[in-house]
């Protein structure tokens, strides 16, 4: 080997550890001064990439944090909930209402809530359940089976609910 890649191995030896002496909280006694002539560069690897958290190295876990556990009210409204939609004919409205009542179930609102927001019911098709079971009772125009299935003392749907539920089953 030449001179000048002794040197170059040299310096970046110097470099390397003068580095490794300031990451780990030590200082480096030696200070490596440019040299007065090129030097030719030594790669090292590239660090890995951050997966983990290692709270001694100040480091972040990149992944988000996993969901918290519904809490056993939480997990009993959704169950709940779960069991009235597999009936058909819930309104987002009609639901909570039967999940809150004390002549229902009797959960705390933001329980109640909280389940509907997990289970992301298809309401257009609930709307449809309701539909079929009012007509099965007959005497049902358009406009009447519209009023009941918005209606707060019916069902409580939306009017884009109710009128997709009527062209559905052919009102």
């Amino acid at each position: 080997m030449n001179r000048k890649g002794k040197l170059g191995i040299a310096a970046g030896a110097i470099i390397i550890t003068a580095g490794i002496g300031s990451a780990i909280g030590g200082h480096s006694s030696a200070t490596a001064a440019p040299p007065s002539h090129p030097v030719a560069s030594i790669s090292t690897p590239a660090a890995p990439p951050n997966t983990g958290t290692n709270p001694d190295a100040g480091q972040t876990n990149n992944a988000p944090p996993a969901p918290p556990q519904p809490t056993v009210a939480q997990q009993q409204a959704l169950d709940s909930a779960q069991s009235y939609l597999d009936m058909g004919g819930f309104s987002r409205y009609g639901l909570i209402d039967q999940l809150t009542s004390k002549a229902g179930e009797g959960f705390h609102r933001a329980d109640a809530v909280w389940a509907i927001r997990h289970l992301h019911p298809d309401w257009n098709q609930q709307a449809v359940e309701s539909a079929k079971s009012y007509l099965k009772m007959g005497g049902f125009s358009r406009s009447s089976l519209i009023e009941q299935l918005t209606s707060h003392a019916g069902e409580g749907f939306t009017l884009a609910q109710a009128t997709y539920a009527a062209d559905q089953v052919g009102l």
